[in-house]
């Protein structure tokens, strides 16, 4: 028996040749495979077509513009000669055996369904547990609770004889008129727990979303276009009806009351609520929780300002009940409750540094730079925990304490080289200074297609965080174009170089220099290698926490280097794990949690790294560096992939071994002269506008008393007013 596996397609380049792989090579034959290019403006139609001229069984079709999955669906069914149909979005993919198991198994009947799988990543496959082989049978109103047709292989009779349609005028519900229809012909759906199929869910909600990840807003028009278009239509049945309420009615509770925790947004909606509360049914309204009830009775009588009364009650009692559980969501009632509501402190200032894990980085060198300028403002630095010895005795504050919450909610600026976290509201008038703490070698954000952190969101959290962004620190053009692209970022770019290398050129250095060297008790005698390595993205504890295991032999090196060197350890703040170092004493010193690793630049003669950003700053010195790069095809291949070529444009070798990295020491002055030239061109190109004034400019340009905000130019900058 023929199956025609329906496939639309619309802009999934980077998912398609994995969906394609699945299906060609199922070990089940007979298929047509039916695909629909929904009007795709990426590469997709191009993939296709490779595809159709290698399988006969490839059926591609293509429409001019969009229509949506509902036409294209419905133009694989007008098309489909099979006897059964098999729907497939083109951003998943199949178990191998999944459309043998499903034939072997739908036997007489008309339906039958697998089980899937949500995708994070590729990865994740590997770590599913695959059900012994049994066939469940479900409620039909339990089964198409998601609202989802995919991985069901259904009889065509049955679907051309009863006229099983998708919606055309909606995305994100076009199935439920398909559903609707499927209700009325079946009380239960069977279902076969080991037959796999895998829904990838997109890292990128933002520039190519899944239908499954629309808007909120979206997703309540189109529920509600159908809904109103579906309910109380000829020849009622009460499961459809039972469905489309509790369709309804969940998505409400979930989703529409937060909505309208803006209150603005209820007079956008309310006019095409009213019509919805008033089809509910009683007796499925009485199984929602009072509130819930209370509400859908005031819509369908349309009083709006009862309605937005109880709303507002709603969220006010449930903000105090959360306040009520613990001291940390009391502070955050206090600060939505109270202190947004507070006028804003025209000279009061945020700083942060990692996450409030040091005093360091940009943020500490414009604050230097503005407390020995004497700038009449007031000065507040967040940490983790309290950091003595600052200049100048600003105000430390405790992150997530109350004093947290009152300065942000009416600082005026802010200034951070991270994220600061999303629940924190940037009010109108507020001014965010975003440093970034970087050159871009790993990929970043929307130029990364699989994300493999601990957090699946981080793409759309990303750029949630830089729409607040006013001013965007850059140290070099490579980094600007970068930045505007992968952020996503369309405002102030100073570009100026990074106010954290000003130490770099500071006319004392080679003092201070010396006297961080005293303050770290290391021998003034011995030269010093610095070993700063990046995180690896797929190695984490918990978001913000990642593991590393040292691959140095620090023994060998002890033995072959000790007398002459020294070597300071300094992992990424992102690191968890504590570096072994006993029996190292007076060799290698853990600096992991020394604040400022600019300071470490100074006093060091020698850069280990790999594929941390730290050699791009670190070139500034013009010093001798060493790239440890022993996973580097997994990393560059798999994790992250790099902006450059870091086989022929970094400044120095790629070493695999301790033994490698030992003899590049002993040799280092014959290593920097065979690297001389590719270091000059290096430093021009990243390094150039470095000059030891950046925090000048940039606070020249922040922080100019001219309210209008006049954009300070200098060689390089890419905007005026």
């Amino acid at each position: 028996m023929k199956i025609s596996v329906i496939i639309p397609v619309y802009n999934t380049e980077e998912f398609l040749p994995e969906c394609m792989e699945s299906v060609v090579n199922q070990t089940y034959k007979d298929m047509e495979i039916l695909i629909i290019n929904d009007g795709s403006t990426d590469y997709s139609y191009k993939i296709l077509k490779e595809y159709e001229n290698k399988d006969n069984r490839i059926k591609l079709f293509s429409f001019k513009e969009r229509k949506g999955v509902g036409a294209a669906r419905n133009f694989g069914i007008s098309q489909s000669t099979g006897e059964y149909l098999y729907f497939l979005d083109s951003d998943d993919y199949l178990e191998i055996s999944a459309l043998e198991k499903l034939i072997n198994n739908i036997k007489s009947g008309n339906i039958l369904s697998g089980q899937w799988k949500v995708m994070k990543k590729k990865g994740d496959i590997d770590e599913i547990e695959i059900e012994e082989s049994a066939i469940i049978y479900r409620g039909a109103l339990q089964h198409f609770k998601r609202r989802s047709i995919i991985h069901h292989l259904i009889s065509s009779e049955w679907i051309k004889s009863n006229n099983l349609r998708f919606s055309e005028d909606v995305n994100c519900y076009s199935e439920l008129p398909f559903i609707v229809s499927l209700l009325k012909l079946t009380s239960e759906v069977p279902r076969l727990t080991d037959c796999l199929y895998f829904k990838r869910l997109r890292n990128d909600p933002i520039s190519n979303p899944a239908v499954m990840q629309a808007s909120r807003e979206q997703k309540l028009l189109d529920l509600l276009s159908i809904y109103n278009d579906l309910k109380g239509k000829e020849n009622r049945n009460l499961l459809v009806e039972d469905y489309l309420d509790l369709q309804f009615l969940n998505f409400y509770r979930k989703n529409v009351v937060m909505l309208f925790a803006d209150s603005s947004n209820i007079n956008d909606y309310f006019h095409l609520l009213i019509a919805t509360a008033k089809k509910v049914s009683k007796h499925i309204l009485k199984t929602m929780n009072i509130v819930v009830r209370n509400e859908i009775k005031l819509l369908a009588k349309g009083k709006k300002q009862s309605y937005s009364r109880l709303i507002a009650f709603h969220h006010f009692a449930r903000n105090l009940k959360r306040a009520l559980t613990g001291r940390t969501k009391m502070y955050y009632y206090l600060y939505n409750s109270i202190f947004l509501k507070l006028p804003l402190k025209e000279k009061t200032i945020i700083f942060e540094s990692f996450l409030g894990k040091n005093y360091s980085d940009s943020p500490k060198y414009i604050y230097e730079y503005m407390q020995a300028q004497n700038m009449d403002y007031k000065y507040i630095w967040i940490f983790n925990k309290k950091v003595k010895d600052i200049p100048g005795n600003p105000k430390q504050i405790k992150r997530f304490s109350l004093a947290y919450y009152y300065y942000l909610a009416t600082a005026k600026y802010w200034v951070s080289n991270s994220r600061m976290p999303l629940h924190l509201k940037k009010r109108e008038g507020n001014i965010y200074l975003q440093t970034w703490h970087g050159t871009p070698l790993k990929k970043l954000v929307f130029d990364m297609n699989d994300i493999y952190s601990a957090n699946p969101k981080y793409k759309k959290h990303f750029y949630q965080q830089s729409r607040r962004w006013d001013y965007l620190i850059s140290p070099n053009q490579y980094s600007t174009e970068i930045f505007k692209r992968a952020f996503k970022y369309d405002k102030a770019v100073l570009e100026y170089g990074y106010p954290r290398n000003d130490i770099l050129y500071h006319i004392d250095r080679d003092n201070i220099a010396n006297r961080i060297k005293q303050k770290l008790n290391i021998p003034l005698d011995k030269k010093v290698i610095l070993y700063a390595p990046t995180w690896r993205d797929d190695e984490f504890y918990e978001p913000g926490k990642y593991k590393f295991n040292i691959k140095l032999n620090l023994q060998e090196m002890k033995e072959q280097l000790g007398d002459q060197y020294v070597i300071l350890l300094r992992m990424h703040y992102f690191i968890a794990d504590d570096i072994d170092t006993a029996g190292m004493e007076g060799f290698a010193y853990n600096l992991s949690k020394y604040d400022d690793i600019a300071e470490l630049y100074l006093i060091s003669d020698i850069l280990i790294t790999d594929y941390s950003s730290v050699f791009f700053d670190y070139a500034n010195l013009k010093r001798p560096i060493l790239f440890y790069t022993y996973d580097l095809e997994k990393y560059r291949d798999t994790l992250r992939g790099f902006y450059i070529n870091i086989e022929s444009d970094v400044p120095g070798p790629l070493l695999y071994t301790t033994g490698e990295i030992i003899d590049s020491v002993r040799n280092i002055e014959q290593i920097s002269e065979k690297y001389k030239d590719r270091y000059d061109e290096f430093y021009q190109t990243y390094c150039d506008w470095d000059n030891g004034e950046a925090a000048a400019k940039v606070v020249r340009q922040v922080f100019s008393d001219d309210t209008n905000h006049y954009y300070y130019q200098e060689k390089g900058s890419s905007f005026n007013q």
